[in-house]
This record gives structure tokens, sequence and C-alpha cells, in this order.
């Protein structure tokens, strides 16, 4: 659903948000204001775009700017900041030649000019590498960091100095052209993601599980294996993802209509194309949800449909009664990863209106899915049992699953476009029922506002405060903590009308009323997600 909404009066241009900063690789001092808990001991870890050109060429797209990660220390209730460019082959090669050498997501790099015509020409003809720019999130196997994108390759660093330690490619471990940023975890430890593979007979997604432990301290992505490989619905097309489900026993696939047409991707360089004109939206096909036992291997021989949505992050999924729920921030419009050009998010006053009102609000929703399916299950009727659900589960034939959802919110969540980057207490609450989850409202291009949402009645908190754009909400449990929502809100606050203004945002998680901040006198950019690394 789309809103039609000016919000002229709040805003008028978001341009520093998404504007090149200088790192910053020695911790410095923040001014704390109110009270920072003292149980704190840890660091917030971001990941993010921080650098959009070189020399006169720039980035095209929000995603293709080169990593920056930043490291929020809190100890004894004072924080210090520090931030380092990740070291990859595509930082490096950009720096040393002044210029865009190695294409991204949205940018196609041009061919050397050095090179004469004929070098030039042929350089069309060559296949694209993927880019090591690694700028989505901090992702944890076998208790080492890494930061991660989409591509082939991960980068392991220190979380204490930010430094770049190694660049590990997944496919030299197992048969996948890439894997998510946002994996899933086991309380053992064991992680869950998913990549696809590119082969003779076309795509494939694939299920992947990394042990828990490492052999040495050498030990990377070694043992990990593809536990289940499912064929698209087309195979020159596969849907693009961000992330996935999971159950306690189910891994979820979401099969969305965000297509990748292969071939325009293969001959993008050809064409003079940058990756992302492969990938387009196709609203008349419907939304598959697979589901793979995490034991087994096995693919559930049901498959679940709903109508055509796009979502980049799943809330929680868990198992109860014999249905299988599922949470999710989803739209029902998938053009959205094409509008993030950096000049739309440049753009001021009625034109960036204009940008925003063209956007498909996402809502989160949840999805009922009936595991106990058989030969003797009636068709068309309403399988969803579960009182004060108004989400249907219907069988068309005896494999074939269709669904609607019910809605996460009430009617007033609205006033808020919506909401994203989803969080919730995923140390105790993955994989099981829950009450609340954490996330940002957007009344703007990015997040403008951070909500906490309660299930049982519907009904939301929020801080907001005019001109403030936070961060992804991450959840800390706090000491001896008891119930669902002890503990506090950690949040990253940038500003695009002050200069150095940026500040960590700790929220109490219960009653979402300030605790603190701490003031960093440097510029940052907006991110994209991070995690807490806990020294206690």
């Amino acid at each position: 659903m789309s809103i039609t909404v000016c919000y002229l009066d709040f805003y008028s241009y978001i341009t520093p948000l998404v504007s090149s900063v200088q790192e910053t690789p020695e911790p410095i001092p923040t001014t704390v204001k109110g009270t920072i808990p003292t149980w704190i001991h840890g660091s917030l870890l971001r990941n993010g775009p921080g650098k959009f050109e070189f020399g006169n060429q720039h980035y095209n797209h929000w995603f293709d700017g080169m990593a920056l990660m930043h490291r929020f220390q809190i100890e004894d209730g004072q924080v210090t900041y520090r931030s380092r460019f990740l070291c990859s082959d595509s930082y490096t090669q950009n720096s040393e030649r002044n210029r865009i050498i190695v294409s991204e997501f949205g940018t196609l790099a041009l061919p050397d000019p050095c090179k004469n015509f004929f070098q030039r020409f042929l350089s069309r003809f060559e296949m694209p590498k993927p880019t090591d720019n690694a700028s989505v999130n901090f992702v944890k196997y076998k208790g080492d960091y890494y930061v991660s994108t989409e591509t082939n390759y991960m980068h392991r660093v220190d979380p204490d100095t930010l430094e770049s330690k190694q660049k590990v490619d997944w496919s030299k471990f197992i048969a996948v052209n890439g894997a998510t940023a946002h994996p899933h975890f086991d309380p053992d430890g064991t992680a869950y993601n998913m990549g696809n593979s590119y082969r003779n007979k076309g795509a494939f997604y694939n299920i992947i599980r990394v042990p828990p432990e490492r052999d040495g301290p050498e030990d990377t992505l070694e043992g990990a294996k593809i536990l289940c490989s499912i064929a698209p619905r087309d195979k020159s097309k596969p849907s693009y993802y961000h992330s996935f489900g999971m159950s306690e026993n189910y891994v979820v696939f979401i099969e969305q209509p965000i297509k990748m047409d292969l071939f325009k991707i293969v001959t993008g360089r050809l064409r003079g194309k940058s990756l992302n004109e492969g990938v387009y939206w196709d609203p008349n096909q419907e939304t598959i949800f697979h589901l793979i036992d995490k034991q087994t291997g096995k693919e559930m021989p049901v498959k679940y449909y709903t109508k055509a949505l796009s979502t980049f992050h799943q809330i929680n999924a868990f198992e109860q009664d014999g249905f299988l729920m599922l949470d999710m921030c989803c739209s029902d419009d998938g053009q959205s990863i094409n509008n993030f050009l950096i000049q739309n998010l440049r753009q001021s006053g009625e034109a960036l209106d204009e940008m925003y009102n063209t956007m498909s609000r996402p809502f989160p929703r949840r999805f009922v899915l009936p595991l106990n399916i058989t030969s003797e299950t009636l068709l068309e009727q309403n399988l969803n049992t579960r009182p004060d659900s108004t989400a249907t589960a219907v069988c068309r034939t005896k494999n074939q699953v269709f669904c609607t959802f019910e809605d996460l919110h009430g009617e007033d969540l609205k006033d808020y476009g919506g909401l994203e980057f989803p969080h919730i207490n995923y140390a105790r609450y993955n994989t099981k029922p829950y009450r609340y989850y954490y996330g940002c409202g957007f009344r703007h291009l990015v997040g403008d506002s951070l909500i906490k949402m309660d299930l049982e009645s519907k009904k939301f908190k929020v801080w907001r405060q005019p001109d403030l754009y936070p961060s992804e909400p991450v959840f800390i449990l706090s000491p001896n903590a008891v119930e669902e929502d002890d503990g506090v809100i950690l949040s990253v606050i940038i500003t695009p009308v002050k200069d150095k203004s940026t500040f960590l945002l700790v929220l109490d998680a219960k009653t979402f009323e300030e605790l603190g901040r701490a003031e960093v006198p440097v510029n940052i950019p907006y991110g994209f997600h991070g995690v807490f690394n806990s020294s206690a």
C-alpha cells in the first residue's frame, strides 16, 4: 500500500547523511549527557557506506559506498568512538588509481582510460568480478567477527581495533557464489545462512550450515556445508533475497518476485549497464515460502503461497500448536531497491517529497503456516484455527497452501511511515513466542523514529525528535533480566542540520524513555546494520 504524505515541514534535505566522511582510526572520547548504565560492558559495532566517490567519479547507488566500520565502546558509563574504512581490494584499488576500478551494485566501473581503444573494447566482454566491499553488516562465525555484504567475499576483522585481518571466500569452502549478511544462530552457536549457486542447469538457492567450533586459530569457514539446494521457479531469473526466516526446526526461505535477470546481469558490462539494471519487480508472480527441515536438510513437499510482496528483514519465526508463525516487515511493491540512487537521496524540498511518496511503505505482518498438511486435509477451507488471528491458510491442492497475513500493528503505525530494521530480544526469544519487537519508523527515505511494538495490544511507544535520524535499534539484555523487555536499546542518531552532532542514544527498553546519550564530535553517514559485542 502506498501512502501519499508530504512532510516538507519536517525536512528539506538529507544529503549529509549520504556524504563521504573521514575515518577516525584511534578512539576518541564522547560527551555523555544523562546516564549510560554502568552494567553495559562491550561495543556496538556498525557497518555501512562511508565514501561515495574517488577522484571525479562517484557511485550511483547508496549500497555502493565503501564500507566504513564503527565501534562505540561502552565501559563504566563512558563511551569512546572509532571508525575505519575496510581495507578491501575494492577500496585499495580505487584509492591507488583515484577512480572507481571495481564495479558495485549500481555503478559500472568504466574501462581504464590508459588502455588503447582495442583493449577498452575487449574489456567489455570480461565477466565482472564480484566486489569485496563488505558494507552491510557485522556477522559472527565460530567466535570471529566478519563484515559481510552479499557476494562470496567477507573480511575477518578485529572487533577492538576494526583492522582488516583476512579476506575469506565462501566459494573456497562450498559451492556458492555469495551469502546473505543476515545469518541466524542456534543456541549452541551453529550458524545458518543462504547463498545462490550458478551451475550449467541454472541457478539454485542453497541453505548453508556453519559449525559453531573451530579446529584452530586460522580456521574460518571450514566445515561449512550446503544443507539443501532449492530450484528457483525460473532458473534463469531467480529471486533476490536479503535475508530469510528460521524457527526451531525449519529454515524459511521467501522466494519473492524481486527477480534477477541473469542474462542481463552477465551481459551488463557489454551493454554498459550495472548489476542493478538486471534486478526488477514482477507483480504478477506470487510469493512462495519454502520450509527446509534443519535436521534432515530436506525441503518440505508443501509450498506456501501468498500475493506478490517484497521483504528485506524478518522479525521472528516460531512453531506453536502445529503452526509456524512467520513475522516479517514487507510491502506490496518491490521496486524500492532501485530507488536508493544517490541522486535521489541528495534531492531536496519537493523533489525529495515526491521521491518518498512514490515508495510503498513496509509494515510488520504475520503469516500462519499450518505444518500438518496430509492427504486428508480439506481443500478450500481456512486451516488457521488460532484464536484472534485474522491470517488465513487455505489448501488449494495437497501440496499448495495459499496464505493471507494479519497485521502486527494498528492503523496508527501508518502515521509513522511503517516499520523496518526490526530487532527483538534475540538471545532469549529467537525462534520462540515473543511479545515485543523494535524498529525504525520511516516517514522519510531513511528512518526518522524508533518504535517499540507490543504484539498483545498492537500499541507502540515512539522516540522521535525533529531532524534526528536513528539507526536500527539494537536490544541489550540487562543483568538478571526476568521480563522480555528488561534491557536497553542502542541506536546511533545523526542529523543533516548540524555539523558534528552524532550521538549514541540509550533508551530504557521497557519504558522507551531516554536514559542518556554520548555525543560524538565527528560526522557519521547513515549506515545499515550492526551488533553488540559484549565484554562482560
